[in-house]
């Protein structure tokens, strides 16, 4: 398993838009402001908007808006929007040939527990908010 970049970005610029709610703020903005590189931003802002947790505003004026109430957000709804692939993925490679049984049962084995992990992962991440990553950054701020 490794930390997905992809999340914790979206979270950064999903911070910043709920900060300048309801102004619509274009990606060269954001990408200012977090440091995130403005074309992989837009990528994750255009999924994230797919997902329907942002609105695309277009004109001169226009940009990312979040659609939703930060409180109304929750971590696995980005995840979802942003990741093809689950946070816990086994690759077990198969040999057609190998018919030893151990390597079938441990594979077996290792796919059932990455399973039960993730369906915990995704528990959790739908218990966390925005907003709470937003107040958690307020509270700590300058600490």
């Amino acid at each position: 398993m490794s930390a997905s970049s992809k999340l914790s970005n979206s979270v950064k610029a999903l911070c910043f838009l709920a900060k300048h709610h309801p102004v619509p703020q274009n990606s060269a903005c954001i990408s200012m402001d977090t440091g995130i590189n403005a074309s992989k931003l837009r990528r994750h802002l255009s999924a994230l908007a797919k997902a329907g947790i942002l609105r695309t505003i277009q004109g001169a004026a226009g940009g990312f808006v979040l659609k939703k109430a930060p409180e109304d957000i929750h971590l696995q709804e980005i995840y979802c929007a942003l990741e093809d692939r689950k946070a816990f993925h086994l690759d077990i490679t198969t040999n057609p040939d190998n018919t030893v049984e151990e390597t079938t049962i441990v594979n077996n084995y290792f796919l059932d527990l990455f399973t039960e992990i993730q369906v915990e992962i995704e528990d959790k991440m739908r218990t966390i908010k925005l907003s709470h990553i937003i107040n958690h950054i307020s509270d700590n701020k300058g600490v």
